[in-house]
């Protein structure tokens, strides 16, 4: 299953969180597996979201979608958002 990874600031998290949280029934639609949200421990104003996908190309059109950037603009995404497609390469032990 692919991965997409994108890394982005916003204006302000307790602003942006609810609307990420609204654009989730989008995402799925899209074929969004579910994922995981991190904060950066020093600027809690930059977000990874690590997003499980059920295809690589179904991936590529939503992260490259009109929808996603407006809705990323209207959110308070401050900057240019960096997006990585991930496959899985290994899991090693721990």
């Amino acid at each position: 299953m692919p991965d997409l990874l994108i890394r982005h600031k916003v204006a302000d998290f307790a602003t942006w969180k609810p609307q990420f949280d609204e654009h989730g029934v989008t995402r799925r639609a899209n074929g969004c597996q579910g994922g995981r949200l991190f904060r950066n421990a020093v600027d809690p104003d930059e977000v990874l979201i690590l997003l499980a996908w059920d295809d690589l190309d179904r991936a590529r059109l939503f992260a490259l979608s009109d929808d996603l950037h407006e809705q990323m603009r209207q959110a308070g995404v401050v900057d240019q958002p960096d997006v990585w497609f991930l496959e899985e390469a290994d899991r090693p032990p721990v």
